[in-house]
């Protein structure tokens, strides 16, 4: 995974948006028209000083939505807790997995069957880097 962090000041940046929604199936002409604005920083960035940005490298967790290639939106300031999707370094690597957290156990759980869970003992030089808030998909 290659992580890209925020270094510049978050700029304010309105966008046009709809705020009828995009209707799936005969659209409208009456909702033909843009009339509110949305700045993505304030929409997906809750705490500028602590997030950053990850590219997902493979198909480990494909089942919950996260392709080879899509950018991640990382907050090193939550707290992980039980079936978050967390970005962990595990013994000098990167990775993203679901967390699953028992009484002394902690398990890294892939949404992928190929791949199966991955215990972090003692012995493991492990941190849970950041959640996952979001993900920013190519289509």
């Amino acid at each position: 995974m290659i992580i890209l962090s925020l270094q510049q000041e978050l700029l304010e940046l309105q966008l046009p948006l709809t705020s009828t929604g995009m209707s799936c199936g005969f659209p409208s002409p009456a909702d033909d028209h843009l009339d509110e604005g949305i700045d993505l920083n304030r929409e997906f960035i809750r705490n500028k000083d602590a997030t950053f940005f990850g590219r997902v490298k493979g198909d480990s967790m494909t089942n919950a939505g996260l392709d080879d290639g899509d950018l991640l939106i990382i907050d090193k300031s939550l707290e992980p807790k039980n079936g978050k999707i967390a970005v962990c370094f595990v013994d000098g690597e990167f990775t993203v997995k679901r967390i699953q957290i028992e009484k002394d156990i902690i398990w890294l759980v892939a949404e992928n069957s190929k791949y199966k869970p991955i215990r972090v003992t003692s012995d493991n030089d492990f941190l849970i880097w950041g959640i996952v808030t979001n993900v920013i998909k190519n289509l």
